[in-house]
């Protein structure tokens, strides 16, 4: 049985060590454009209403984008910590 769980586990553990950097560098890309266009686009709004939508959608990407690699860095550790708790496991 142990066996079994071991092929299950061990290539999910495997496929989510390699995508975690891959997706830091992902989100880390497209959060740096994205917050580019939004920071321009508060750059560049005449109208106070346009100034302040552009304000909070900058501030939004922002939280989000940090929360998102919060998530990331915590599968990172969680996958690490369930590794260790796996392998020093005793089966009844």
């Amino acid at each position: 049985m142990l066996n079994d769980l071991n092929s299950i586990i061990q290539p999910i553990i495997t496929l989510c060590s390699q995508l975690v950097p891959i997706l830091l560098a992902v989100v880390g890309a497209v959060g740096a454009l994205w917050c580019i266009l939004l920071g321009v686009k508060y750059a560049k709004a005449d109208d106070p209403q346009e100034h302040e939508k552009a304000k909070k959608g900058l501030i939004n990407a922002i939280v989000g984008f940090v929360l998102i690699f919060v998530l990331l860095i915590m599968l990172k550790i969680g996958t690490t910590v369930f590794t260790e708790w796996w392998a020093n496991y005793e089966f009844i």
